[in-house]
């Protein structure tokens, strides 16, 4: 297994890959606080009686910060470690979480690169398809499987996995659970997770699906309930940051806006000319920035240019070569 980074414009993606099978997807924005990051904040509030507190960051924003030593005051500055990203969610940004970290000096600008993977692999380009595949997936926020699919929702409290299918409920249910491992895994889900199965009468039914599920999740750190009468499981696993779903949700033109960057730059592999032109929604054209398109010109040695196209779907940009 290996993670594959592709360092796109505007964004870095990631795949862990087993030969041609995609495990797992991760996406990081520039500019963002990846867990794992280390800053410096100032403490603007400590709760009293706790060991946390509110801490400013460099950056303008702020974290609520843990494991805070006992002489430190509202107003010090001390070392921190990012735990949690920032999250967007419908009218409000979850600040990042943090905690103290042992050591001083380190400048608040002094970010990690951001989350690291193990036995990774830069690549100019991912395989053909793969990592179309989850982004599609992710932008439709469902996955199919034999005889039904899963759709999935993100709210502000947990995310919540709906089974839709044909057949007998356990059948349904033991033939979902292979796409929601791969849900888990593909749309970087963490935090409060809410499984709803097809209600199943009996108690042989639950564990059968409760058994499969441990098998599928087992190489997954996550903890969980056993399935009610009602068909309802619940996950709870580590949260460190925004998943694709978080992001479709809270910012699908600027998802949008960078695969169309990407299609462009697949597009001028493949042709001869001068010119690389790109259609897209209205919306995207908005959302391209001059800086990215400046890299997109940069890194096809071609003049960019953008033709607004309303017929397009958000999700379907299109980009050709032409000799002027």
């Amino acid at each position: 297994m290996t993670w594959l980074i592709e360092e796109g414009i505007a964004e870095t993606r990631a795949l862990l890959v087993d030969g041609e099978q995609v495990l797992a997807a991760k996406v990081m924005w520039p500019g963002e606080l990846a867990a794992g990051a280390r800053t410096t904040g100032k403490l603007t509030v400590k709760f009293r009686g706790t060991r946390r507190g509110v801490a400013l960051l460099g950056n303008g924003t702020e974290a609520l910060v843990d494991h805070l030593p006992p002489q430190i005051t509202e107003g010090h500055s001390l070392d921190l470690v990012i735990t949690r990203a920032p999250i967007a969610e419908r009218g409000r940004l979850k600040r990042a979480q943090a905690r103290a970290a042992p050591g001083n000096g380190i400048p608040a600008d002094a970010l990690s690169p951001g989350p690291t993977w193990p036995a990774r692999r830069t690549l100019r380009r991912f395989p053909a398809g793969l990592w179309e595949e989850v982004w599609h997936s992710a932008s439709a926020a469902s996955l199919a499987f034999p005889g039904g699919e899963i759709l999935v929702s993100v709210t502000p409290a947990m995310t919540v996995i709906d089974i839709d299918g044909i057949g007998a409920p356990r059948d349904v249910a033991l033939a979902a659970v292979p796409a929601i491992a791969r849900a888990l895994a593909w749309f970087d889900l963490g935090g409060n997770i809410g499984i709803d199965f097809p209600t199943l009468q009996t108690r042989e039914d639950r564990r059968a699906v409760d058994a499969a599920l441990d098998a599928a999740l087992a190489h997954w750190p996550h903890q969980r309930t056993a399935m009610n009468g009602f068909g309802f499981v619940q996950l709870v696993a580590r949260l460190e940051g925004p998943s694709l779903l978080h992001r479709f949700a809270t910012a699908r033109i600027g998802m949008a806006a960078r695969m169309a960057l990407r299609r462009a730059e697949l597009a001028a592999d493949e042709g001869a000319g001068r010119v690389l032109e790109l259609r897209v929604h209205p919306a995207l054209k908005a959302k391209l920035k001059a800086p990215w398109l400046d890299e997109l010109a940069r890194r096809t040695g071609r003049a960019v240019r953008i033709t607004a196209d309303p017929g397009l779907a958000l999700e379907a940009p299109s980009a050709q070569i032409l000799s002027a």
